[in-house]
């Protein structure tokens, strides 16, 4: 799969920072490829944040992307954090 703009929306902005929604049948590492969020990139600024629902088709995951470059339309999205990732039971 690849990234579809459809799957990303504004959760907040304020003071140049704007936090993120994203979801997707892809995995987190898949997501957090250099290129990926190219498309955005005339949205997307270095220090945003991402929630992301990722492998929703799979193994689904939750967790925050940090854009940490924009660069001439290459967005890179670091390695997810991810949120929830065990449960005792």
């Amino acid at each position: 799969m690849s990234y579809e703009s459809k799957n990303l929306s504004v959760l907040a902005y304020a003071n140049g920072f704007t936090l993120w929604h994203y979801t997707s049948g892809d995995t987190a590492a898949q997501v957090a490829g250099s290129g990926y969020f190219n498309e955005a990139a005339d949205m997307l600024r270095v220090g945003d944040i991402i929630v992301a629902n990722v492998d929703t088709d799979g193994s689904p995951a939750a967790g925050l992307f940090l854009i940490n470059a924009n660069s001439a339309g290459t967005v890179d999205a670091a390695n997810m954090t991810e949120v929830g990732g065990s449960d005792a039971g």
